[in-house]
């Protein structure tokens, strides 16, 4: 695997595109999205035609290609691998030339999930699905509580002043009832959905997700995911998504950045709504939301409730809270995949104490142990001697 560009590297080259791009007219100050176009398993040229299609229906926005170079008229990026795809689209992010990018196989830091927007099956209506990647919590009651933040945040973002929240019957549903119940008795606005079930109240059955009936459905990241998959690849008996508009935006406290995932199978129609979704969250200002509702959260006692999730009955917290001082940082290039979220952070302290730098992450198979692709063998092996059932990271549609 080569070396990593360096981040100075690409926002050079980042600049002197973007200062080309002024120069001959083509980068206008209207909504820039960012959409990735390498690991497209539809044909590029789909995607790319969809770019053109939805961007040339109006003119308050515009989509701008990274990735291998196209015959388009599409402002474009250069980009040869994933990881310099990555890092050009997190570059032209943090520094506001787009407003937001839409890409594929991409890693939320632990603390970050995205909220994927579908149109229910069984009625047409679209809701939200809080969430379909990433991680907010490593205690999953806790996640799941995240989570209905995470999906009012992006429901209200996309204009819905009262969003209705209802939590799907999983593991862990009941308590993150409770827990929600405690946030809106504490000053926190939730309005929750009833269930076409009438015994279930805001527990969500399969027969509300067809008829899609919240605004918000709150589950874990995997469910989400599969949900998510299900709905979307109905109509094309699973071999691409053509319902929905992905996989969403991460969301998480002091996460600015409004990175989109969509998967590789999206198809024309995907891509298009993706887009759209980008440009509605860019004019909503999602950031700004986000802030407010944290702000409203934690006045009613948000870290205390997520406090009292994490602990055991016992009052001791479930996590082993070991002190291991982390090794100089440097570029994590590789991911190992098959350790439980439970244990990811004391895999992430394992590879610390022998000297190898590793940080964790969420991707859309579940949790990832990252590290420099140098160490990645010799961190393989610690972890399989220690009883860990890992692999190199495949990636995932």
């Amino acid at each position: 695997m080569p070396e990593q560009l360096s981040v100075k590297k690409i926002a050079g080259e980042v600049f002197y595109q973007i200062a080309d791009a002024i120069e001959s007219g083509k980068f206008g100050r209207n909504i820039k999205i960012g959409l990735t176009i390498l690991g497209c398993e539809v044909g590029v040229e789909n995607w790319v035609k969809a770019a053109e299609e939805i961007s040339g229906r109006m003119d308050e926005f515009e989509v701008v290609l990274i990735g291998p170079r196209q015959q388009t008229h599409l402002l474009q990026f250069e980009a040869s691998t994933e990881e310099e795809m990555h890092r050009k689209m997190e570059t032209m992010l943090d520094y506001g030339m787009l407003d937001a990018c839409i890409t594929t196989h991409y890693t939320y830091p632990i603390g970050v999930a995205s909220v994927g927007k579908m149109m229910a099956p069984g009625k047409g209506r679209d809701f939200y699905l809080a969430t379909t990647s990433g991680t907010a919590a490593l205690n999953r009651s806790s996640a799941m509580v995240m989570n209905a933040l995470y999906g009012i945040i992006v429901a209200k973002t996309m204009g819905i002043a009262t969003p209705r929240v209802g939590i799907l019957n999983v593991d862990g549903a009941r308590q993150t009832e409770k827990a929600l119940h405690q946030l809106a008795a504490n000053g926190y606005p939730i309005e929750f959905a009833s269930s076409v079930r009438p015994e279930s109240g805001c527990i969500m059955r399969g027969n509300d997700v067809i008829a899609g009936t919240p605004d918000v459905l709150v589950q874990d990241s995997l469910t989400g995911n599969i949900t998510m998959k299900m709905c979307a690849t109905f109509m094309t008996g699973g071999s691409s998504e053509s319902v929905g508009a992905g996989y969403g935006p991460g969301i998480g406290e002091n996460y600015e950045r409004l990175a989109m995932v969509i998967s590789r199978a999206s198809g024309y129609s995907v891509v298009q709504n993706a887009v759209l979704y980008a440009v509605q969250l860019a004019k909503g200002k999602l950031n700004q939301v986000a802030k407010k509702e944290f702000d409203l959260a934690h006045r009613a006692g948000l870290q205390r409730l997520i406090k009292s999730l994490n602990t055991d009955r016992n009052g001791k917290g479930t996590r082993n809270n070991e002190e291991v001082v982390s090794p100089l940082g440097e570029p994590v290039t590789s991911g190992i995949s098959g350790v439980d979220i439970m244990d990811i952070e004391q895999a992430v302290k394992l590879i610390w104490k022998n000297g190898i730098y590793a940080e964790s992450g969420m991707g859309c198979t579940g949790p990832i142990l990252m590290v420099n692709h140098r160490n990645l063998e010799k961190s393989l092996a610690l972890l399989r001697q220690t009883g860990y059932l890992v692999q190199e990271e495949i990636e995932c549609v």
